[in-house]
């Protein structure tokens, strides 16, 4: 493989990347990365293509998940690691789904799926008045497995939830999740709107200049 990235200066600091693995096996999370970084000159590679198997998430945060995912895959690549740990946030459930957004079903016995996991929302939501909401993304790009100065960036999409979905584009909760500046759920926009909007993609445009500012 060729040089993964070169650096200007110390060790840790001024690396321009070219091939990173993405810590995730989400397809719908790999077509909005690959489309953000794409542009930026940097090759994403599905940590499955690699043999890499799912981390476990432990953890009550968004980004020591985020770090443990990405040290994870880099520890078994040898190669620099992006993932994000990202989750819907609801005002009325004081913070839920949160970090377990993609377990949210299966936690009440349930089955693990973006269907059951919507099934549930609404069925809690049932009642409440506030329909507040935001998601939330952290990413956590680390250089190596054991790098002690990972580029952590976050970003936050805010919302509101609907009762019954709306649109067939995008994955997760996005049919639920009403973006009143729109006029849209965030399933009924096209990509390219979505990629330029959403927490990842704030998350990520932050991601970037901190790249730029190291190089």
């Amino acid at each position: 493989m060729s040089e993964v990235f070169q650096r200007n200066g110390a060790a840790g600091s001024g690396a321009s990347l070219k091939k990173v693995v993405l810590a995730s096996n989400n397809a719908g999370k790999l077509r909005e990365f690959a489309a953000l970084l794409g542009a930026a000159g940097i090759e994403l590679i599905p940590q499955g293509e690699l043999n890499v198997p799912e981390a476990e998430e432990p953890h009550p945060t968004f980004v020591e998940n985020a770090l443990t995912k990405a040290r994870h895959a880099s520890k078994l690549t040898g190669l620099p690691a992006l993932a994000d740990d990202s989750g819907l946030c609801v005002r009325a459930l004081r913070g839920a789904p949160g970090v377990h957004s993609a377990r949210y079903a299966q936690l009440a016995g349930g089955e693990k799926s973006d269907a059951a996991n919507n099934a549930r929302l609404v069925s809690a939501l049932q009642g409440e008045t506030d329909r507040r909401a935001y998601y939330f993304c952290v990413l956590a790009l680390v250089r190596h497995a054991d790098d002690p100065e990972p580029l952590i960036a976050e970003g936050r999409w805010h919302g509101e939830m609907l009762d019954a979905p709306r649109g067939a584009n995008g994955f997760g909760y996005d049919p639920y999740f009403f973006l009143p500046s729109l006029n849209a759920s965030a399933a009924e926009l096209e990509p390219a709107v979505k990629n330029a909007s959403s927490h990842r993609a704030i998350a990520l445009r932050q991601l970037l200049a901190r790249l730029t500012e190291e190089a």
